[in-house]
């Protein structure tokens, strides 16, 4: 029975021990609260202050808008499973988390790819960077970065459609995975599993051998620099990213490359909320850590909003 018939399915989530669902639900509930608001305070304090409209912290707004959908996408239908007591999705919802998971997971690779030859730019080449790093190809970067994950998942979900499965499916994620839905097809996916490891390894190992040759350029580079307070000002501007994008693919290309037999459905499952869930809600803090300009940023917008908030309360109650 294929997924196009009206079929339903059953997401079993990261347990099936009923003692354990709200535990699980107020874990996930409160990092996806982390995510959303992080990130978004995040693209709240880059359009406020005129001194980050560079391109870094464009990419990096992009990013945390990306990151946000990216963990609705997965949590929010997992906490409502949980909520409703009932595991079935239905298959249009199937087919809409397929197409968005692939969408913004692969988005949110190249923008990770941008990022990095961003930094390359700033360090390599920094009396050109406004040049090179222009409006026009900032825009054209995240433009490109996202017709190419739309054709990819458009690519997969096309792909999924031509399955067949059980007439009783029950899924052991707690979201519509690819790789664990081919897995569970009844009918012949040679063609699936091609067409996935194919753009896995162009789509992911592309991006990453980018990133691996900017980051030698970068070493190189900073290694040259004859001042020791330049040198930690180049190493701090690119260890947040580097950090991002170690748990990001270490985590997605050990889901999806890995055949091990020991590799279980249900240890890619918690290996999947690294990069799913872990890496979204870290982001904001690796991000902001070191870097004053977000600090100063953040500070600045906090401090706006509650004086803005004092002023409205106090016209209330004039009025």
């Amino acid at each position: 029975m294929g997924p196009g018939n009206g079929s339903e399915f059953l997401l079993l989530g990261l347990s099936v021990k009923p003692e354990l669902q709200p535990l699980i639900f107020g874990l996930f509930l409160s990092m996806y609260l982390i995510t959303v608001l992080g990130n978004l305070l995040l693209i709240l304090a880059f359009s406020s202050d005129s001194h980050l409209h560079t391109p870094m912290y464009f990419f990096l707004s992009n990013l945390s808008l990306v990151d946000i959908c990216f963990t609705s996408t997965t949590i929010s239908k997992m906490l409502w499973n949980i909520q409703t007591q009932s595991k079935v999705i239905t298959c249009a919802v199937f087919f809409i988390q397929i197409y968005f998971l692939i969408l913004f997971g692969g988005w949110d690779n190249f923008l990770l790819t941008v990022m990095a030859y961003d930094g390359y730019v700033a360090i390599c080449h920094p009396l050109h960077y406004m040049v090179i790093m222009n409006p026009g190809l900032c825009g054209l970067l995240v433009l490109v970065s996202f017709i190419i994950s739309v054709l990819n998942s458009l690519l997969h979900s096309l792909m999924v459609s031509r399955l067949s499965f059980p007439v009783e499916l029950e899924i052991p994620y707690y979201f519509c995975e690819i790789k664990q839905m081919i897995k569970l097809a009844s009918s012949d996916t040679f063609l699936n599993d091609t067409v996935m490891y194919f753009t896995t390894v162009l789509l992911a190992g592309g991006p990453l051998a980018g990133i691996l040759y900017s980051y030698s350029k970068i070493v190189a580079s900073i290694c040259r620099m004859s001042s020791a307070q330049g040198k930690y000002k180049a190493f701090s501007t690119c260890a947040s990213h580097l950090s991002v994008v170690s748990l990001f693919y270490c985590t997605v290309l050990g889901v999806y490359l890995s055949s091990a037999p020991t590799h279980t459905s249900q240890s890619s499952a918690i290996t999947s909320v690294m990069y799913a869930v872990v890496t979204p809600m870290l982001n904001p803090f690796i991000y902001s850590l070191r870097n004053k300009d977000i600090k100063r940023a953040l500070n600045s917008f906090l401090g706006m909003t509650s004086i803005k908030g004092t002023i409205v309360l106090g016209l209330k109650k004039c009025l």
